[in-house]
Protein backbone atom coordinates (compact mmCIF):
# COMPACT_ATOMS: atom_id res chain seq x y z
CA UNK A 1 0.00 0.00 0.00
CA UNK A 2 2.39 2.68 -1.22
CA UNK A 3 0.25 4.76 -3.58
CA UNK A 4 -2.27 7.27 -2.26
CA UNK A 5 -4.41 10.11 -3.61
CA UNK A 6 -3.69 13.62 -2.40
CA UNK A 7 -7.30 14.72 -2.02
CA UNK A 8 -6.48 18.35 -2.85
CA UNK A 9 -6.77 17.10 -6.44
CA UNK A 10 -10.51 16.56 -5.83
CA UNK A 11 -11.19 19.63 -3.66
CA UNK A 12 -14.13 20.77 -5.82
CA UNK A 13 -15.81 17.41 -5.12
CA UNK A 14 -15.30 17.50 -1.33
CA UNK A 15 -17.46 20.39 -0.17
CA UNK A 16 -19.97 18.49 2.04
CA UNK A 17 -19.89 15.19 3.95
CA UNK A 18 -22.07 13.52 1.31
CA UNK A 19 -19.69 14.73 -1.43
CA UNK A 20 -16.72 13.45 0.53
CA UNK A 21 -18.30 10.02 0.96
CA UNK A 22 -19.19 9.77 -2.75
CA UNK A 23 -15.73 10.91 -3.87
CA UNK A 24 -13.89 8.53 -1.55
CA UNK A 25 -16.00 5.70 -2.95
CA UNK A 26 -14.86 6.66 -6.46
CA UNK A 27 -11.24 6.88 -5.31
CA UNK A 28 -11.44 3.34 -3.93
CA UNK A 29 -13.06 2.13 -7.15
CA UNK A 30 -10.03 3.42 -9.07
CA UNK A 31 -7.90 1.00 -7.07
CA UNK A 32 -6.33 3.39 -4.58
CA UNK A 33 -6.16 2.16 -1.01
CA UNK A 34 -5.00 5.31 0.78
CA UNK A 35 -5.47 9.08 0.75
CA UNK A 36 -3.82 12.22 2.02
CA UNK A 37 -6.41 14.41 3.68
CA UNK A 38 -6.43 17.94 2.24
CA UNK A 39 -8.95 20.24 0.60
CA UNK A 40 -11.96 18.80 2.43
CA UNK A 41 -14.96 20.85 3.45
CA UNK A 42 -16.28 20.75 7.03
CA UNK A 43 -16.75 17.25 8.39
CA UNK A 44 -16.55 15.73 11.87
CA UNK A 45 -13.44 13.64 12.46
CA UNK A 46 -15.40 10.59 13.59
CA UNK A 47 -17.63 10.74 10.51
CA UNK A 48 -14.60 11.00 8.23
CA UNK A 49 -12.95 8.07 10.00
CA UNK A 50 -16.14 6.03 9.58
CA UNK A 51 -16.32 6.81 5.84
CA UNK A 52 -12.68 5.88 5.35
CA UNK A 53 -13.13 2.57 7.15
CA UNK A 54 -16.29 1.81 5.21
CA UNK A 55 -14.51 2.32 1.90
CA UNK A 56 -11.40 0.38 2.96
CA UNK A 57 -9.19 3.47 2.72
CA UNK A 58 -6.24 4.41 4.93
CA UNK A 59 -5.53 7.99 6.01
CA UNK A 60 -1.87 7.91 5.03
CA UNK A 61 -1.19 11.56 5.88
CA UNK A 62 -2.72 15.01 6.22
CA UNK A 63 -1.77 18.55 5.30
CA UNK A 64 -1.75 21.26 7.97
CA UNK A 65 -1.11 24.98 7.90
CA UNK A 66 1.74 26.66 9.74
CA UNK A 67 -0.85 28.72 11.60
CA UNK A 68 -2.46 25.55 12.96
CA UNK A 69 0.90 24.31 14.21
CA UNK A 70 1.37 27.55 16.11
CA UNK A 71 -1.66 26.78 18.28
CA UNK A 72 -2.27 24.14 20.93
CA UNK A 73 -1.14 20.87 19.33
CA UNK A 74 -3.38 18.60 21.42
CA UNK A 75 -6.48 18.90 19.14
CA UNK A 76 -4.32 18.11 16.09
CA UNK A 77 -2.78 15.10 17.82
CA UNK A 78 -6.18 13.83 18.93
CA UNK A 79 -7.62 14.21 15.43
CA UNK A 80 -4.77 12.22 13.91
CA UNK A 81 -5.11 9.51 16.54
CA UNK A 82 -8.83 9.15 15.81
CA UNK A 83 -8.04 8.88 12.11
CA UNK A 84 -5.26 6.35 12.69
CA UNK A 85 -2.89 8.71 10.88
CA UNK A 86 0.78 9.11 11.81
CA UNK A 87 1.99 11.50 9.11
CA UNK A 88 1.30 15.18 8.44
CA UNK A 89 2.98 17.87 6.35
CA UNK A 90 3.12 21.65 6.34
CA UNK A 91 1.32 22.65 3.15
CA UNK A 92 3.41 25.78 2.49
CA UNK A 93 5.69 28.29 4.14
CA UNK A 94 4.11 31.67 4.94
CA UNK A 95 5.42 34.52 2.78
CA UNK A 96 7.03 36.36 5.68
CA UNK A 97 9.70 33.63 5.93
CA UNK A 98 10.68 33.67 2.25
CA UNK A 99 14.08 35.33 2.57
CA UNK A 100 17.56 34.14 3.59
CA UNK A 101 17.18 34.52 7.34
CA UNK A 102 13.52 33.54 7.18
CA UNK A 103 14.42 30.07 5.91
CA UNK A 104 16.71 29.66 8.91
CA UNK A 105 14.01 30.84 11.32
CA UNK A 106 11.38 28.61 9.76
CA UNK A 107 13.66 25.57 9.80
CA UNK A 108 14.47 26.05 13.48
CA UNK A 109 10.85 26.60 14.46
CA UNK A 110 9.48 23.75 12.34
CA UNK A 111 12.15 21.44 13.73
CA UNK A 112 11.01 22.19 17.27
CA UNK A 113 7.36 21.53 16.39
CA UNK A 114 8.39 18.29 14.70
CA UNK A 115 10.09 17.14 17.89
CA UNK A 116 6.92 17.88 19.89
CA UNK A 117 4.76 15.90 17.46
CA UNK A 118 7.25 13.05 17.40
CA UNK A 119 6.61 12.51 21.11
CA UNK A 120 2.94 11.93 20.20
CA UNK A 121 3.83 9.46 17.44
CA UNK A 122 3.28 11.87 14.52
CA UNK A 123 5.89 12.62 11.85
CA UNK A 124 5.93 16.21 10.55
CA UNK A 125 7.20 16.94 7.02
CA UNK A 126 7.50 20.05 4.89
CA UNK A 127 5.92 20.22 1.42
CA UNK A 128 7.90 22.33 -1.06
CA UNK A 129 6.78 24.46 -3.97
CA UNK A 130 9.24 26.14 -6.34
CA UNK A 131 9.91 29.40 -4.50
CA UNK A 132 12.18 27.54 -2.03
CA UNK A 133 14.72 27.09 -4.85
CA UNK A 134 15.66 30.75 -4.90
CA UNK A 135 19.42 30.89 -4.42
CA UNK A 136 21.21 32.73 -1.65
CA UNK A 137 24.87 32.42 -2.58
CA UNK A 138 25.68 28.73 -2.92
CA UNK A 139 22.51 27.54 -1.18
CA UNK A 140 18.82 27.44 -2.01
CA UNK A 141 16.17 28.38 0.49
CA UNK A 142 15.33 24.69 0.90
CA UNK A 143 18.97 23.89 1.70
CA UNK A 144 18.94 26.54 4.43
CA UNK A 145 15.60 25.33 5.81
CA UNK A 146 16.70 21.71 6.25
CA UNK A 147 20.19 22.62 7.46
CA UNK A 148 18.61 24.43 10.40
CA UNK A 149 15.78 21.97 11.08
CA UNK A 150 18.25 19.81 13.03
CA UNK A 151 16.96 16.49 11.79
CA UNK A 152 13.56 16.83 13.42
CA UNK A 153 11.67 17.88 10.30
CA UNK A 154 11.01 15.34 7.55
CA UNK A 155 10.32 16.05 3.89
CA UNK A 156 7.44 15.67 1.48
CA UNK A 157 9.15 16.38 -1.84
CA UNK A 158 6.85 17.49 -4.67
CA UNK A 159 8.65 16.40 -7.83
CA UNK A 160 6.77 18.79 -10.13
CA UNK A 161 7.62 21.84 -8.05
CA UNK A 162 11.27 20.81 -7.74
CA UNK A 163 11.47 20.65 -11.54
CA UNK A 164 9.55 23.94 -11.81
CA UNK A 165 12.16 25.51 -9.54
CA UNK A 166 14.94 24.48 -11.93
CA UNK A 167 16.26 21.68 -9.71
CA UNK A 168 16.57 17.91 -10.18
CA UNK A 169 13.83 15.88 -8.42
CA UNK A 170 15.88 12.69 -8.22
CA UNK A 171 18.85 14.58 -6.76
CA UNK A 172 16.66 16.17 -4.08
CA UNK A 173 15.13 12.80 -3.24
CA UNK A 174 18.65 11.46 -2.73
CA UNK A 175 19.67 14.54 -0.73
CA UNK A 176 16.75 14.09 1.68
CA UNK A 177 16.59 10.29 1.54
CA UNK A 178 17.17 9.99 5.31
CA UNK A 179 14.03 12.05 6.06
CA UNK A 180 11.61 11.44 3.17
CA UNK A 181 8.52 9.43 4.23
CA UNK A 182 6.20 11.15 1.71
CA UNK A 183 6.40 12.31 -1.90
CA UNK A 184 3.98 14.09 -4.24
CA UNK A 185 3.91 12.72 -7.77
CA UNK A 186 2.66 14.72 -10.73
CA UNK A 187 4.18 15.25 -14.15
CA UNK A 188 5.23 18.34 -16.09
CA UNK A 189 4.23 18.82 -19.71
CA UNK A 190 4.64 21.83 -22.02
CA UNK A 191 1.68 23.52 -23.73
CA UNK A 192 2.15 26.64 -25.85
CA UNK A 193 5.66 27.01 -24.49
CA UNK A 194 4.63 26.95 -20.83
CA UNK A 195 4.96 24.22 -18.17
CA UNK A 196 1.68 22.65 -17.11
CA UNK A 197 0.75 19.94 -14.64
CA UNK A 198 0.06 16.55 -16.16
CA UNK A 199 -0.82 13.03 -15.10
CA UNK A 200 2.10 10.86 -14.01
CA UNK A 201 3.63 9.43 -17.18
CA UNK A 202 2.02 12.00 -19.48
CA UNK A 203 4.76 14.62 -19.27
CA UNK A 204 8.53 14.99 -19.40
CA UNK A 205 9.80 14.14 -15.92
CA UNK A 206 12.43 11.41 -15.76
CA UNK A 207 10.39 8.79 -13.95
CA UNK A 208 12.96 5.96 -14.01
CA UNK A 209 15.41 8.20 -12.14
CA UNK A 210 12.75 9.56 -9.77
CA UNK A 211 11.30 6.15 -8.89
CA UNK A 212 14.74 4.62 -8.52
CA UNK A 213 15.73 7.35 -6.08
CA UNK A 214 12.48 6.89 -4.12
CA UNK A 215 13.03 3.15 -3.86
CA UNK A 216 16.56 3.72 -2.58
CA UNK A 217 15.24 6.29 -0.08
CA UNK A 218 12.64 3.87 1.28
CA UNK A 219 9.88 6.44 0.89
CA UNK A 220 6.71 4.98 2.32
CA UNK A 221 3.87 6.87 0.62
CA UNK A 222 3.69 7.94 -3.02
CA UNK A 223 0.95 10.62 -3.17
CA UNK A 224 -0.59 11.18 -6.60
CA UNK A 225 -1.58 14.83 -6.86
CA UNK A 226 -2.53 17.22 -9.64
CA UNK A 227 -3.34 20.73 -8.51
CA UNK A 228 -4.73 21.61 -11.95
CA UNK A 229 -6.26 18.98 -14.23
CA UNK A 230 -7.00 19.51 -17.92
CA UNK A 231 -9.58 16.71 -17.86
CA UNK A 232 -11.92 15.27 -15.23
CA UNK A 233 -9.80 14.90 -12.04
CA UNK A 234 -10.98 11.33 -11.45
CA UNK A 235 -9.84 10.46 -14.97
CA UNK A 236 -6.49 12.11 -14.24
CA UNK A 237 -6.13 9.97 -11.13
CA UNK A 238 -6.98 6.84 -13.15
CA UNK A 239 -4.33 7.63 -15.77
CA UNK A 240 -1.64 8.31 -13.16
CA UNK A 241 -2.40 5.10 -11.31
CA UNK A 242 -2.33 3.02 -14.49
CA UNK A 243 1.10 4.36 -15.42
CA UNK A 244 2.43 3.70 -11.93
CA UNK A 245 0.97 0.19 -11.91
CA UNK A 246 2.59 -0.42 -15.29
CA UNK A 247 5.93 0.46 -13.71
CA UNK A 248 5.33 -1.94 -10.83
CA UNK A 249 4.27 0.71 -8.30
CA UNK A 250 0.95 -0.11 -6.66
Amino acid sequence: MKVAVQLYTLREYLKRPADIAASLRRVRALGYQAVQLSGLGPIETDELARILRGEGLVAAATHVSWEELGQDLEPLVERHQRLGCQQTAIAAMPEEFRHRDGYRQFGEQAGRVAQQLKKAGIVLSYHNHSFEFERFGQETGLDILYRHADGGLSAEIDVYWVQHGGADPAEWIRKLSHRLPLVHLKDMAVVDGRPVMAEVGEGNLNWPRILGALEAAGTRWYMVEQDVCRRDPFESLRISREHLAGWGIS
